[in-house]
């Protein structure tokens, strides 16, 4: 098989169904002119809604409070489980509270600019332009926002802006949001208009007349596989980083839902551009399973350094100041230790790589408070980031107040995702895609407290004002699940199970996910070369044959069995990595956190080729024998213009 993108079959690129006008009226111009279901009809649509975090759980509960039936699906136990807890630092809305010239239109801008240019100019305006009605939806629904002395809400700054725009409450900002969003979610289950599967994995999506019209799931209690059916399906499951092995994402987190959508026609856009977050607790074992995020809101408490001289065997505090060296302050004087992830990853990483790195096997650097505790005092960072110190402390046994914290790039949020236009549908009419499932608003890189600020606007406000259009215009189809179409399907994916449960190897899903982990970490993380694409390509490649051949998968169908659940998604992380080499092999040039060695300028920035690659690339399936298509959505900027990314 080929590595190189399939060109020869020609799919039309879909439309993206983007307002006209000026770029400030589109939304309004939507919400003005689209087909609505009236208060009475609503109950007659169904609408599926797979995962319960903060996208998740905020569509569902604004769908049943509009009067649609919900049927919501939760892989967890409960959604307060969901990984949108893990966000920790703050949301992003334009409140200009600090009155530091904030806007939307600053915040759409910067948001472009941290995405390097490679973002849809009018879905995230949309997102800048829906971030201030956030804030107050979540204040009514009971959110402990942090507030200054006189009432009024607190901002402090993140990556990338020299503004304060960022909400947050202490350092579980997603924690709070999220029982926010459970809280309406539960205000329905009670009213019945929704309804919930707890342990329950989406496993295919059911096309039925080229639409989406429903899903086959386990029950991963009982084993057992079962069809639903609705008039509309939402994936609302996350990113996959996890695919990695090592990241900060929860461990049930996985790519599954996408990826079988992606089998059954959906356009996947940008898988390459994964973010690597600069703030994570070094890799202590080969023991470890997940690596443990510290919020990038420490960064603007926290200066970043390592020792002047290589071997530095001092101990951090007997270290004097002129022995060290706030390389990102150098580097980046107007933005300092606040710099988008993407560059903050790759400073750290290519500081370690020169032999300044600090702690074991030197890949770690110093993120150190201690001039804040002078200037403020240890109560000021207290309440802060309290529980952020005290989780630090539990992991690594140290007192980050005394000693510096040590932290290193790890894999934390994909960009890249399920292709939707602007009413968040995919390419398979009825499929709507929302939160970190889709590619839409964040470009190649991520600026912090930019998720919560999607998934939320996504569930809230955007999605209850899109899926409307299509519901109107396609109507109330009353589907049955014992259709052919929904028990052909559950054969195929109990097939998949009882495939993997006949293998008679001797080595565990994990063991393969650990080396997948490790070629993608190595040659297609924070740095990527031609070279090393391909052979990545190859090894994941055999690696796959391997699984195959090598697997051993424990317990049956029925009932609780873990090891099935993961080997099915260790199945699905193969096919995807290959994608994802792919895509990065065929974007040739560097671009936030697609950096490209050979595209870069000899002080080590990347070089965009706005010629060649402003655009989005969306990849079709094509089965198995046949490599995916490329087809390319142009980048057309109406209100900016394209500018080097320059942070210094």
């Amino acid at each position: 098989m080929s590595i190189e993108p399939d060109h020869g079959e020609r799919i039309s690129l879909p439309d993206a169904r983007i307002p006209s006008g000026p770029l400030s009226g589109k939304w309004q111009k939507h919400k003005n002119t689209v087909a609505l279901v009236s208060p009475g009809n609503r109950q007659k649509f169904k609408v599926i809604v797979v995962g319960t975090g903060l996208a998740g759980a905020a569509a569902a509960a604004t769908l049943g409070e509009l009067g649609y039936q919900v049927e919501s699906f939760c892989i967890q136990d409960s959604p307060r489980r969901a990984h949108s807890v893990a966000a920790q630092g703050g949301i992003n809305a334009a409140k200009n509270y600090r009155n530091d010239c904030d806007s939307i239109y600053r915040l759409f801008y910067e948001t472009i600019k941290g995405g390097d240019f490679r973002a849809r100019e009018a879905n995230v305006y949309r997102l800048a332009e829906i971030s201030t009605s956030i804030i107050d939806h979540c204040v009514a629904l009971g959110v402990p926002f942090a507030r200054e002395y006189g009432g009024m809400l607190a901002n402090r700054s993140f990556g990338g802006v020299q503004v304060s725009r960022t909400f947050y409450a202490r350092g579980a900002t997603g924690q709070q949001l999220l029982l926010a969003a459970y809280s309406a979610l539960n205000r329905q289950l009670a009213l019945g208009t929704v309804s919930i599967h707890p342990r329950t994995e989406i496993l295919d999506i059911v096309i039925i007349e080229g639409h989406a019209k429903g899903v086959i799931a386990r029950d991963l209690v009982s084993g057992k596989i079962s069809s639903y059916s609705a008039d509309a399906v939402v994936l609302a499951t996350g990113g996959y980083g996890n695919i990695y092995y090592l990241s900060t994402n929860g461990r049930g987190s996985n790519a599954t839902a996408i990826w079988r959508a992606y089998k059954r026609g959906a356009a996947f856009a940008n898988p390459c551009f994964t973010q690597i977050h600069p703030t994570c607790i070094p890799v202590s074992g080969d023991y470890q399973s997940k690596l443990t995020l510290m919020s990038e809101s420490l960064r603007n408490d926290g200066r970043i350094w390592v020792p002047s001289k290589k071997g530095e065997q001092r101990s951090p505090s007997s270290i004097p100041e002129v022995d060290r060296d706030y390389f990102l302050e150098r580097l980046y004087p107007a933005y300092g230790n606040l710099v988008p992830r993407d560059i903050a990853s790759r400073a750290i990483k290519r500081i370690c790589d020169e032999g300044y790195g600090v702690g074991p096997g030197g890949l770690g650097v110093y993120l150190d408070f201690s001039d804040t505790i002078r200037k403020k005092g240890i109560d000021y960072l207290k309440e802060r980031y309290g529980n952020l110190f005290d989780i630090y402390k539990e992991i690594t046994g140290e007192n980050a107040y005394i000693t510096p914290m040590r932290i290193y790039p790890a894999v934390h949020y994909v960009m890249g995702g399920l292709w939707v236009d602007y009413h968040l549908m995919s390419t398979i009419p009825g499929l709507f895609v929302i939160g970190e499932a889709n590619f839409s608003d964040h470009g190649a890189n991520r600026l912090g407290a930019s998720a919560l600020m999607q998934g939320l606007a996504d569930g809230f406000f955007i999605l209850p004002n899109t899926i409307c259009d299509y519901l109107a215009k396609v109507g109330p189809w009353k589907i049955s699940p014992d259709r052919t179409e929904f028990k052909s399907l559950e054969k195929e994916v109990m097939k998949r199970c009882k495939n993997l449960l006949e293998r008679k190897g001797k080595k565990t899903a994990s063991h393969f996910h650990k080396q997948l982990g490790k070629i993608l970490w190595d040659k297609c993380g924070m740095v990527r070369n031609g070279p090393g694409l391909r052979e990545a390509l190859a090894q994941i490649l055999e690696l796959k044959e391997q699984f195959d051949k090598e697997i051993i998968v424990g317990g049956a169908e029925e009932g609780i069995n873990q090891s099935l659940e993961y080997a099915l998604r260790v199945a699905d992380y193969f096919e995807l990595a290959e994608l994802m080499c792919r895509d990065a092999l065929a974007r040739e040039e560097s671009c936030g956190c697609h950096f490209r060695e050979e595209y870069q300028t000899p002080d080590g920035e990347g070089i965009r080729n706005d010629k060649d690659y402003a655009h989005v690339a969306l990849w079709f399936y094509r089965g198995k024998t046949n490599n995916p298509l490329l087809v390319k959505e142009p980048l057309v900027y109406e209100e900016i213009q394209f500018a080097a990314r320059s942070y210094k």
